[in-house]
């Protein structure tokens, strides 16, 4: 016989795989530029795996197309392997969470994987706040002014103080990732300045936040928070990781509040 022609079997050996310390799992917006590559920053580190599965959704950002998303979240979330046993999964989505609601985005996460813990940018930021000990913020946002209400409303309703709000007022998804860093440091200090604010809180997981709150914290003298900063913060501690992130500002130095 040829040896050319022979295939040998390789003798292996199989251990834990990538995520020894934590699987997480997140649901990308089909439109969202800027959530993957910042939260693989955040949730750097020996022994974790970040999965992303994306859901369609419409360039436009009004709440019935926000709204819409629902339907689609199930299928996205079963792209995410059961067999991967996630500790954390996250639906990447401020305002989606926002008009679809909290509560049934976790509950659709949990139909499908029943053992992970789950969040989204707006639960993330009550959890954030929670744990700065913080009820006063400024509101910054991109979207148009009926979607920027119903999310303050939200917000209102658990009894944080919002004495600002501003926005962008842009309703393509594609316009609010070209929005520079620069643009939103201008606006979290011009916004923040109030004494009336304990904090900042920069809405959508498409703003190119991340990489000016450490200075714009500096300059402040308070807390600045974005949308994929808390939904990285808030996966990592829910998945029991409790590394430090000394360029993401003073949230990362913190733990997750507990109720007992």
């Amino acid at each position: 016989m040829n040896d050319a022609q022979h295939i040998e079997t390789l003798e292996f050996e199989t251990d834990e795989g990538l995520g020894s310390k934590a699987r997480i799992g997140l649901i990308v917006l089909q439109t969202d530029q800027t959530i993957e590559h910042e939260l693989s920053g955040l949730l750097r580190g020996e022994g974790v795996a970040l999965y992303h599965a994306r859901i369609p959704n419409d360039t436009e950002v009004t709440p019935e197309t926000l709204r819409r998303m629902e339907q689609d979240l199930p299928a996205a979330a079963g792209l995410l392997p059961e067999n991967f046993v996630f500790d954390a999964i996250g639906y990447g989505c401020t305002s989606g969470a926002t008009m679809i609601g909290e509560e049934r985005v976790a509950e659709i996460l949990r139909e499908v994987h029943p053992a992970a813990q789950t969040s989204n940018p707006l639960s993330a930021c009550k959890a954030a706040l929670a744990a700065l000990g913080l009820q006063r913020i400024a509101l910054i946002t991109p979207y148009a002014p009926e979607v920027t209400r119903e999310m303050q409303d939200n917000l209102q309703a658990v009894g944080i103080e919002i004495n600002a709000v501003a926005t962008f007022d842009q309703s393509d998804d594609f316009v609010v990732a070209r929005i520079t860093s620069a643009a939103i440091r201008e606006a979290i200090l011009t916004i923040g300045a109030r004494d009336d604010c304990d904090a900042v809180f920069v809405s959508c997981t498409s703003l190119r936040a991340l990489p000016v709150i450490a200075e714009a914290e500096a300059q402040l003298g308070k807390p600045v928070l974005s949308s994929n900063q808390v939904l990285g913060w808030h996966l990592a501690r829910l998945a029991g990781l409790t590394a430090d992130r000394p360029d993401a500002g003073q949230l990362f130095k913190t733990h997750l509040v507990t109720h007992s």
